[in-house]
């Protein structure tokens, strides 16, 4: 079982002071380190930052907003992490939500899983050295009736794997059908078919399998005796994923814990929190909904949910630590989670 941690969070996060971590981290063996993008810091400069003060560790955006930059730029962006990591990067990339898109970017949030499509094929373009010249739905390139003209980008050819964080399940079939891997929220090895099912048919469709992809899941992790303090601790950060990952209508996390058996308690949560009731909805949260998705107790309760996550045929997990702790807390956190994971 491979081990990975995220570089920020939603709310405030100091990447400056994050820096022991991550060093901490890559000294314990953690294999990746993944750069959170929504509506604070971006996902690239603190790779940037961080791929000069480390080594080993793999540096990955989770996830680069494909809406925010053009397929050039974020091609452009990607080959020159790679360079400055000596190989250590992978490309992130996923669709965000119409509230961030349209509000933020102040871009359109049509046909999502065509826009990736397209943002996927020309930067496999350009890795490959090729020449960037697309005619797709979202994306055409050069421009038509204009003085361009179809460029190769100045980087030598690279293989940079490309990670997708899809949710929906036309979007899981396709990163099934053309990923490297997957990066895996909302998940429960409990209920491992409303995902991994989506993937599976895609991977076979393309004459693929699971194996091919290397399949990450964020996992919540925590351990101590007062079990039920953990799992109360945890309730309000559910509560935020049911009701502001997303519009009333568009809620793409809400839709994978339906889809893994809590429709009446998501549309609960989800209602509430659109009311204004915070606390409601955080008191609302099912215990289920947050040991069933995460890895939540004592010692032993912790190491077999992580057997249970490898059961499920999750090869990586990314572990959700508790951004309150000071830096001294997480890293002996971290290092009690690789001693569990070690073996599995």
């Amino acid at each position: 079982m491979k081990i990975s941690i995220s570089i920020g969070a939603y709310d405030r996060v100091d990447v400056l002071g994050m820096v022991e971590l991550i060093q901490q981290a890559e000294k314990l063996g953690v294999h990746y380190a993944w750069s959170a993008e929504a509506w604070g810091g971006d996902a690239v400069t603190s790779l940037a930052y961080l791929g000069a003060l480390t080594d080993k560790i793999k540096l990955g955006t989770g996830i680069m907003q494909i809406s925010a930059r053009t397929p050039s730029m974020t091609a452009m962006t990607a080959l020159s992490l790679d360079n400055l990591t000596n190989g250590r990067f992978i490309l992130g990339l996923g669709v965000s939500g119409p509230q961030v898109v349209e509000g933020l970017h102040g871009v359109a949030y049509q046909a999502p899983l065509t826009r990736l499509k397209e943002t996927v094929d020309i930067v496999r373009l350009a890795f490959r050295g090729e020449k960037l010249q697309y005619d797709g739905r979202c994306h055409k390139l050069p421009r038509p009736g204009g003085e361009g003209k179809a460029l190769r980008l100045d980087h030598p050819a690279r293989e940079i794997p490309i990670y997708l964080a899809t949710l929906g399940p036309k979007s899981l079939e396709y990163t099934g059908a053309v990923a490297d891997g997957w990066l895996g929220t909302s998940f429960s090895p409990d209920h491992a078919g409303a995902h991994l099912d989506f993937l599976r048919k895609g991977a076979e469709a393309a004459g693929r399998s699971l194996a091919d992809l290397d399949l990450h899941a964020s996992c919540n992790v925590a351990i101590g005796e007062d079990v039920e303090a953990l799992i109360d601790a945890r309730r309000p950060g559910v509560a935020f994923s049911m009701g502001a990952m997303g519009s009333a209508t568009t809620n793409f996390y809400n839709d994978a814990f339906k889809r893994s058996g809590f429709t009446d308690d998501a549309l609960a949560i989800q209602r509430l929190w659109l009311d204004g009731k915070r606390q409601e909805a955080a008191a609302r949260v099912p215990d289920e909904m947050i040991t069933q998705f995460g890895a939540i107790g004592t010692t032993e309760m912790v190491r077999q949910r992580l057997q249970t996550y490898r059961d499920a045929g999750i090869n990586a997990l990314t572990l959700r630590l508790d951004n309150k702790q000071g830096i001294a807390a997480r890293v002996a956190h971290l290092e009690q989670v690789m001693d569990l994971a070690r073996g599995l």
